[in-house]
C-alpha cells in the first residue's frame, strides 16, 4: 500500500507554503493602479432615505467617485433573483425581494449599503465616506424571529404585510396529526436556535479589474463557488457571455458556507473598475463583517413527539419559523434550514411525520448556509426532544434511543419526510461511543464533581446529516505534461480543508503518481473548465469521484499506448501500482514513461490520439448520510453559571476515510464551531431599536482554546455504494453533533435543580439566570 494512498495519514502538502507566509489570500493580490472602495452603510435597522448628498465626498482629496444606487440603476446593472418554485402558506407565490447593490429608498437592516466611495488610497476613501450626508426617517423594525409574525409587527416590505416569504412542507400533516391525537404519550417542546456569524480568520474582500482591449472583467475574490459566481455575474448582472468574465479565488482563509455565493461588493467593484478604468479593491474590516455578511441559523422550532405505551416513537411534527432576513438575493438564501431539515427524524424509526418551515422576513442581514446549513438544527431539535422526553417519561435516555433506532436490517430506509438512508451502523456507533467515552465511569466522576461544588452533566446524541446531493455535478481534469509530470485541476474550491492533499491521495491511489510531481489547480475559471465549488460536504464525495473517473480514462488510454510499446494487445495489459504490465509476464512500463510517450508521435500506434489529458464530471445518484455518535461531559459552576467541558468523544461514519489526520481536523473544527454556538456566540440586536449590539469581538464572544476539550475520535466507516470512493463527506459532521450534545449535557447538569430550559447560548449569565429562575419556583 502506498504511503500516499487513500486512508493514509498524510501530512498536508499545503502547510509548508502557508506556514512560511507564502499563501496568496485576497488581500495579498494587488494590481497596478488600483484604487480603494469603502461603503457607507445604514446605521438604522429600518428607515426611509429622504436624501443622499455625496458632493462633499466627491470633492475630498484623492476621491475618484462616490456612487449611489441611482448611478447603478442608470447603467442598467441586473440583480440576481431566487428561482426556487416556492409558495406562501396561503398558496400565493413566494415573496422574495431582490437585493439592490446600493439602496436608494429604504434601508432594511443595520449595514444595508447605501453609498460606495472610491479614492486613490484607503485612508482617503475612509475620510471621504465620513463626508457623505444621508437624511434618514427612522421606522419601526423587527429583528427577533418570533416577533416577525406577531399581530401588529413592523412590516419589512409593504408588499408583504405579514412578513411571510414562503414555506416548505414535508410529510403528511393529516396522518401525523391523527397519530399524535391518538398517541398514548405526547411530548412537545419549543426550541430557539440563535443567529451566528461565521467569523472566519480572513474577512471577505474583492478586487475587480477591467481590460478594455479584451472588453473583459476579472474578479479576484474569496468565494467558494468561482464558476457559479462567474455565471451569475455574467448572466444576471452584466449580461455578457461567460467568456467576458473571469473569477479567480486563490487561498481562502475560511468560508464555512458564508463565502459561498455572490455579494454586492463583487458586482460593484467590477462595475466601478469598468467605469473608472482602474482596478478597484475592497477589503472588509473585522468591525464591518457582521454588518456586511450573511449570517447563519436563527430559527424557532415547535416540535412534537408521539409515543405508544411501550415508548416507541410513532409520529413527529415540526412547525418552524426560519428568519431569512431582509432580502432574498438568490436561491442561496432559501437553502437553510429548508433543504436539510428532513433529517429531523434522526436515526430513528418514526413512521408518521410532518414538517412545515416558514421563512419570515426581518430587519436583519439575510441568512444563508453556515456549516451544516440546517443539519445541525435538525439534530438539535430531535436530540433535545428525546432527552426531554426521557426526563418527562422517567425512562433511560440511552435505552429510549436504542429502542427506536433504525436497525441495520431495515436499511436501506426511506424516511417519511424525504431522506433515503442507504447504509450505516447506528447502534454500533452508540455502543462504540459509550465505551470510548467511558460512560460506565460517569457516576463516579459526577460524585467527585459534587464534592467540589460542581454540577456534572452528560450529553449523548446520535447524529446524521444529508450531504453531497445529486443536484449538482463536479468536475476534475488530469493533464499530463511531456515530461510525465501532471496537473490536477479541480472544480471544487479549497478554503483550508486540505483539498490538495486529499485529491492527490486519490490520484496516487489510482495512478501511483508521486504527489510531488502533481501541480494542483483550483479556483480559476480560466484554468479550470467547470465546477460547482465547495459546500455541503460534497468535495470528497463528488470531486473525489470525478478524479476517480478521470483516472480511469487515463488508464484506459494508457493501456492502448502501453500495449503498443510492449508489443502486446490492449486487452493483455493490466495496470497496478503505477505500472502497465503484460499479463503473466515481467514486461512492464511505469505510467510516467507511457505519459511521456503520449507526446512522442514516433511511439504512437496507428490512429492514436496524442497527449494524455482526461477529464470527468461526476453526478451522484443520491445523497449520502454521514452519521455518528457524540458524547460530552461537562461541569457547571452553580454560583457563576460557568460551563467547562471536561470530556468529548466522537464515533463517526463518513464512509471511506481518505486521510485520518484530515478527518480528525474536520471533526475538531466542526465540534469547536458547535461548542461556540452553544456556549457563547450570538448575533444580537436591540429588540426595540434594531441596533446591532454585537458588531465586534468586544461584544460577539468567540470560543477560545480553553473552552475546547481534548477529543477522542474514532471511525466506524460504512462505505456507501452511491459513489466509487464509498465516501459520505465529513466537513460538517462535527457541528451537527456538537450543538445538541453540549446543550444536552448542560441541561443534564442543571436538571437536578429543576431547570427545564436555558437560553442559547448557554453563557454564564444565561445559565445563572436559569438556575435563579428555578430557585424562585
Amino acid at each position: 500500500m502506498s504511503k500516499y494512498g487513500i486512508g493514509q495519514p498524510v501530512l498536508r502538502f499545503e502547510d509548508p507554503r502557508l506556514l512560511r507566509g507564502q499563501g496568496r489570500y485576497i488581500n495579498d493580490v494587488n494590481l497596478a493602479g488600483q484604487v480603494y472602495a469603502v461603503f457607507v452603510r445604514s446605521p438604522h435597522a429600518h428607515a426611509k432615505i429622504r436624501s443622499i448628498n455625496v458632493e462633499a465626498a466627491k470633492a475630498a482629496p484623492g476621491v475618484l467617485a462616490a456612487y449611489s444606487g441611482d448611478d447603478v440603476k442608470a447603467d442598467g446593472l441586473g440583480m440576481p433573483k431566487a428561482n426556487m418554485p416556492r409558495k406562501r402558506p396561503d398558496g400565493k407565490p413566494m415573496f422574495a425581494p431582490q437585493r439592490p447593490p446600493l439602496v436608494t429608498d429604504r434601508v432594511r437592516y443595520v449595514g444595508d449599503p447605501v453609498v460606495m466611495v472610491i479614492a486613490e488610497t484607503l485612508a482617503q476613501a475612509k475620510d471621504a465616506a465620513e463626508l457623505v450626508e444621508i437624511d434618514y426617517e427612522p421606522l419601526a423594525s423587527v429583528t427577533t424571529t418570533e416577533d416577525t409574525v406577531k399581530p401588529g409587527a413592523p412590516v419589512v416590505w409593504d408588499e408583504c404585510p405579514d412578513n411571510i416569504s414562503n414555506n416548505v412542507e414535508r410529510g403528511k400533516k393529516a396522518e401525523t396529526d391523527e397519530a399524535i391525537r391518538t398517541a398514548a404519550k405526547v411530548v412537545k417542546r419549543r426550541y430557539v436556535i440563535t443567529r451566528v456569524h461565521a467569523q472566519y480568520m480572513e474577512p471577505r474582500g474583492t478586487l475587480g479589474s477591467y481590460d478594455p482591449g479584451e472588453d473583459r472583467l476579472t474578479l479576484y475574490a474569496d468565494v467558494q463557488y468561482p464558476h457559479r459566481v462567474r455565471n451569475m455575474l455574467a448572466q444576471s448582472v452584466f449580461k455578457v457571455p461567460e467568456s467576458k468574465m473571469r473569477v479567480i479565488a486563490q487561498d481562502v482563509g475560511g468560508g464555512f458556507g458564508t463565502k459561498g455565493w455572490q455579494y454586492i461588493e463583487h458586482r460593484l467593484t467590477l462595475w466601478a473598475a469598468r467605469k473608472l478604468l482602474r482596478p478597484v479593491k475592497w477589503t472588509c474590516e473585522r468591525s464591518e463583517a457582521v454588518m456586511a455578511d450573511e449570517h447563519g441559523r436563527d430559527n424557532v422550532g415547535e416540535i412534537t413527539l408521539a409515543l405508544d405505551k411501550d415508548n416507541r416513537f410513532i409520529a413527529l411534527k415540526l412547525e418552524m419559523l426560519a428568519n431569512i432576513g431582509a432580502y432574498v438575493g438568490s436561491d442561496r438564501n432559501l437553502l437553510s434550514p429548508f433543504g436539510m431539515i428532513g433529517t429531523v427524524l434522526g436515526v430513528y424509526l418514526i413512521p408518521k411525520a410532518y414538517i412545515n418551515v416558514v421563512g419570515v422576513l426581518s430587519n436583519t442581514n439575510p441568512t444563508a448556509p453556515y456549516r451544516g446549513a440546517g443539519r445541525p438544527e435538525a439534530i438539535y431539535l430531535i436530540e433535545r426532544l428525546i432527552d426531554d422526553a426521557s426526563r418527562e417519561l422517567g425512562v433511560d435516555r440511552v435505552e429510549l434511543r436504542r429502542k427506536n433506532m433504525i436497525p441495520e436490517s431495515a436499511l436501506p430506509y426511506q424516511s417519511p419526510v424525504g431522506p433515503y438512508y442507504d447504509c450505516g451502523e447506528f447502534e454500533k456507533n452508540l455502543d462504540m461511543a459509550l465505551k470510548l467515552a467511558d460512560v460506565a465511569g460517569y457516576e463516579a466522576r459526577k460524585a467527585e464533581s459534587k464534592k467540589r461544588g460542581r454540577l456534572r452533566g452528560l450529553g449523548i446524541v446520535n447524529a446524521i446529516e444529508q450531504a453531497a446531493g445529486p443536484a449538482q455535478p463536479e468536475y476534475a481534469e488530469i493533464r499530463f505534461n511531456p515530461s510525465g509530470t501532471a496537473a490536477l485541476l479541480m472544480g471544487t474550491k479549497n478554503q483550508g480543508q486540505g483539498h490538495e492533499t486529499m485529491f492527490k491521495q486519490i490520484l496516487n491511489e489510482k495512478l501511483g503518481i508521486d504527489p510531488a510531481e502533481v501541480q494542483y489547480i483550483d479556483g480559476d475559471t480560466d484554468r479550470v473548465a467547470f465546477g460547482m465549488g465547495t459546500n455541503g460536504s460534497r468535495s470528497t464525495v463528488l470531486g473525489g469521484s470525478a478524479v476517480f473517473k478521470a483516472a480511469d480514462k487515463v488508464i484506459a488510454k494508457g493501456k492502448l499506448l502501453a500495449g503498443h510499446m510492449l508489443e502486446a494487445g490492449e486487452q493483455d495489459i493490466e495496470f497496478k501500482d503505477g505500472h502497465f504490465t503484460v499479463k503473466g509476464t515481467d514486461k512492464t512500463l511505469p505510467l510516467k514513461e507511457v505519459a511521456k510517450a503520449a507526446f512522442n508521435p514516433v511511439k504512437w500506434p496507428k490512429n492514436f490520439e496524442g497527449g494524455l489529458y482526461e477529464n470527468a464530471t461526476f453526478k451522484a445518484e443520491k445523497d449520502t448520510y454521514p452519521n455518528g455518535c457524540h458524547i460530552c461531559e461537562l461541569e457547571v459552576d452553580p454560583e457563576t453559571g460557568d460551563v467547562t467541558i471536561d470530556r468529548y468523544a466522537v464515533v463517526d461514519d463518513v464512509g471511506t476515510v481518505m486521510n485520518p489526520i484530515g478527518l480528525k481536523g474536520q471533526i475538531h473544527g466542526g465540534v469547536a464551531q458547535g461548542i461556540g454556538q452553544i456556549l457563547c456566540e450570538q448575533v444580537v440586536w436591540d429588540r426595540e431599536s434594531g441596533q446591532l449590539l454585537t458588531a465586534s469581538f468586544l461584544d460577539y464572544a468567540m470560543p477560545h482554546a480553553g473552552m475546547i476539550p481534548n477529543m477522542e475520535v474514532k471511525s466506524n466507516p460504512v462505505p456507501t455504494k452511491f459513489n466509487p470512493l464509498g465516501a459520505k463527506g465529513a466537513g460538517e459532521a462535527g457541528t451537527v453533533g456538537a450543538m445538541p450534545v453540549v446543550m444536552n449535557a448542560v441541561m443534564d447538569a442543571l436538571a437536578p435543580l429543576g431547570v427545564t430550559d436555558v437560553l442559547m447560548p448557554a453563557s454564564p449569565l444565561n445559565v445563572w439566570r436559569a438556575i435563579e429562575a428555578a430557585k424562585a419556583k
